[in-house]
């Protein structure tokens, strides 16, 4: 069941994304507004409290749902995992942004691609060069890939007894942890330190996701030798593994605002990444996604021989 539950919610999400602004998104982002205004004081207790309040009554609510549905009829449960699945992916839009960029780049209009990028990624990109675009884009829809897609697969294919509760808990916790991170105080160390908890088998499955759709030894490299000298160290695994798989460097220093911002060197080649290599990185990402399914189709037949 769980297969062609995600077979299905992707394929909906493949030929109708979900586009911004998301209606369920912007409600949930007042609301953690309010509970980051009311609970604030500074303290770590505090930051834990908010945080259950904007995730464990989601969770109970979702599971509720499904659990209600399924003594009806085990489709309306299928049903709803489906649904909810759907509204809690989002990697297509993050892929089509790329993909606009990339025909930009290609097209030699660097300020479309500039303001394409400063779009969907938010920030100043306005002093990037073509490189400079082409890296960060990339670095962006990877990043996307694991939060949008493969993270929220994972724990959803992990809670499958509970319903889509997986999904959503990983979703609220990636959330929380990005918006809380730079409050004031302690407030916010909950959420991330929650959110490392909850992404730490999923990030890996992801940077092995980019190993085997892509250039094996070069990949696990990179994940091993640079992941940790990333900022977000478990972004650096992911980015790592992608352009190591790719054959291409990311990272770099970028001209931010009129000044250089350093960041680490990452990848195993000297080949700078251009508008084709941000085609090649979405098609990297479906291709792994493809890996898993048929993994996950054969286990399927499996169960059936047997």
């Amino acid at each position: 069941m769980a297969f062609f539950t995600v077979l299905t919610a992707v394929a909906l999400e493949h030929l109708r994304p979900l586009r911004q602004p998301l209606p369920h998104y912007q409600q949930y982002a007042r609301f953690t507004q309010w509970l980051e205004h009311r609970f604030n004081a500074n303290a770590f207790s505090h930051g834990a409290i908010a945080w259950g309040l904007a995730v464990v009554p989601l969770l109970l609510g979702v599971w509720l749902i499904d659990h209600l549905l399924g003594g009806v009829s085990p489709f309306l449960s299928w049903a709803w995992s489906v649904a909810v699945l759907y509204l809690t992916l989002g990697f297509k839009y993050f892929s089509d942004d790329a993909e606009r960029v990339a025909r930009l780049l290609r097209a030699g209009d660097l300020d479309g691609a500039r303001a394409q990028l400063i779009a969907s990624r938010g920030g100043d990109a306005s002093q990037l060069n073509a490189d400079e675009i082409a890296r960060v884009t990339i670095e962006q829809v990877m990043a996307a890939s694991h939060r949008q897609m493969f993270g929220v697969l994972i724990w959803f294919v992990l809670l499958m007894p509970f319903g889509p509760v997986g999904a959503v808990l990983f979703r609220t916790a990636s959330i929380l942890a990005r918006r809380w991170a730079s409050t004031r105080g302690h407030f916010g160390v909950f959420a991330q330190r929650a959110f490392h908890a909850i992404n730490w088998l999923p990030v890996r499955l992801t940077g092995l996701t980019y190993a085997i759709a892509g250039n094996f030894e070069d990949a696990t490299f990179c994940w091993r030798t640079q992941a940790d000298g990333w900022p977000e160290p478990e972004d650096g695994v992911v980015l790592a593994a992608g352009a190591g798989a790719m054959g291409i460097r990311l990272g770099q220093s970028i001209n931010v605002g009129g000044q250089s911002v350093w960041r680490p060197e990452l990848g195993s080649a000297q080949t700078e990444p251009d508008a084709d290599s941000i085609d090649s990185a979405v098609s990297m990402i479906w291709r792994g996604l493809v890996i898993w399914m048929v993994a996950g189709l054969l286990v399927v037949i499996a169960g059936w021989v047997t």
